[in-house]
């Protein structure tokens, strides 16, 4: 009996461990690849001060609203005929993007309420997300009306979580290190899930319209539970206040404003509102024009994709250059991107063609990453500490609202390819005329600070 147990264990021996092999050479890709992710979030010290998890877990919040984008892009706009598709995405702003721009404002001073409930408030805003994706699975089969109201819910919460994030990432930073270069690490983390998460979107669209929306609920299930692994740090609100920005002219105290915050802040935001203008304009423009008249040899698709390509090239390698330049002469970037997005405008519309709308496209992204990172730099530099969070949240709102005009005009505008890149140069010029005198004058003479009621 003894040796048919010995016979028994001595055969098990070799088989355990072959299938233990298999089972490890199965999971090394994986294994291995988890590795090297969180040994990249995690380099310069970022372990150690928390700011590894929050890349992680800005990097699932672009995962999942990428799948989200997807299915309402197939929806509103690819599944019906290019006049109807107009008119769904016109009643999609309208239904979402107008409405948010009066919430928006809302979001930042609710938040200051909850110094105490930062976990909880991105916790919340990604379980939101995935419950109203589910929601929105039925919808997206019949793009009902039902579809626009959990979409400006989806939006709301990803702003919500972003202003959440601004006012987390100071409190992460690790030694030496500057808002800008945390910024672009948190930023590039995103813009890589987004890349990855994309084809995986449309490859689950071929199952099914719904399935995007239950990969992004399955994502954002996930950043729920991750938004609980922040440091407590996160919570605290040592050395905070409310926001009361103000300004004292003739003795008289004025209504609270961004622009109590220095000529810096006014002119970066001043810059960077052109550049989400033009951001939303391109969105929309070249969305409807490459859907009628796609680059020669190419499917609308196929079309859509090679400039969405060349947009998130350029955004990565902005946010890249931003990082390594660590807010060097913040106001001196601004107005030199600026005037980088206005050429190349000036020479799309001159020498219209494909190529110089995936080249617009791509300086484009370049630019608005350099020039945001940049805004975030003078921000910094600028307000101080006790008001920093509000300045974000109202810099984000601001923004928010210039990529919604710029994607108006692009809905209502004629699909003439010179007319609309004659447009985009009108965009970047106006922001031209109205920062580039003031970032340049900042720059020379230095920037007043805010005061704190």
């Amino acid at each position: 009996m003894a040796a048919v147990r010995s016979s028994d264990t001595h055969t098990a021996g070799p088989l355990r461990r072959t299938g233990r092999a298999i089972g490890h050479a199965l999971r090394l890709p994986f294994t291995a690849g988890a590795r090297g992710i969180r040994k990249a979030t995690h380099a310069h010290g970022a372990g150690e001060s928390g700011l590894g998890k929050l890349i992680e877990l800005h990097a699932v919040n672009g995962a999942g609203d990428v799948m989200i984008t997807v299915a309402l892009a197939s929806t509103v706009f690819f599944s019906v005929p290019t006049d109807e598709a107009r008119g769904r995405v016109a009643l999609y702003l309208a239904v979402t993007m107008a409405p948010f721009t009066l919430l928006a404002p809302v979001i930042g001073p609710l938040l200051d309420h909850l110094p105490h409930g930062r976990r909880a408030a991105m916790a919340c805003a990604m379980f939101t997300r995935a419950a109203l994706a589910i929601l929105m699975s039925t919808a997206v089969i019949t793009g009902s009306l039902e579809l626009y109201p959990a979409a400006l819910g989806v939006l709301v919460a990803s702003k919500a979580y972003g202003v959440v994030r601004s006012a987390v990432v100071p409190r992460l930073l690790p030694p030496r290190f500057s808002l800008v270069r945390a910024n672009s690490r948190v930023t590039l983390a995103g813009l890589l899930a987004t890349g990855v998460a994309a084809p995986i979107g449309a490859g689950l669209h071929q199952i099914g319209p719904r399935w995007p929306l239950y990969g992004a609920c399955l994502i954002f299930l996930a950043g729920t539970f991750l938004a609980f692994t922040l440091p407590g740090t996160v919570d605290s609100a040592k050395g905070e206040r409310r926001a009361r920005l103000v300004t004292v002219v003739h003795g008289e105290k004025r209504k609270p404003s961004l622009r109590t915050v220095g000529p810096a802040v006014l002119h970066g935001l001043q810059a960077n509102a052109s550049h989400r203008a033009l951001s939303g304009f391109l969105t929309f423009f070249l969305a409807f024009l490459l859907r009628e008249h796609p680059l020669s040899g190419h499917s609308a698709v196929v079309s859509l994709g090679i400039v969405g390509v060349a947009a998130g090239a350029g955004n990565a390698l902005g946010t890249a250059v931003g990082a390594w330049l660590k807010a060097r002469g913040p106001e001196l970037i601004i107005a030199t991107v600026l005037g980088i997005a206005l050429s190349a405008a000036i020479v799309a519309a001159l020498f219209f063609g494909g190529v110089m709308m995936a080249v617009l496209c791509a300086v484009a992204g370049f630019t608005q990453a350099l020039s945001k990172l940049s805004l975030d730099a003078v921000i910094q530099r600028d307000v101080p500490e006790q008001v920093r969070t509000s300045a974000f949240a109202r810099s984000e709102t601001l923004l928010q609202m210039s990529w919604v005009v710029g994607g108006a005009i692009g809905i209502a505008l004629p699909l003439n390819g010179v007319l609309g890149m004659s447009v985009a140069a009108a965009i970047v010029g106006i922001g031209a005329i109205a920062a580039v005198r003031g970032l340049l004058t900042a720059a020379r003479r230095g920037t007043a600070h805010a005061r704190v009621a």
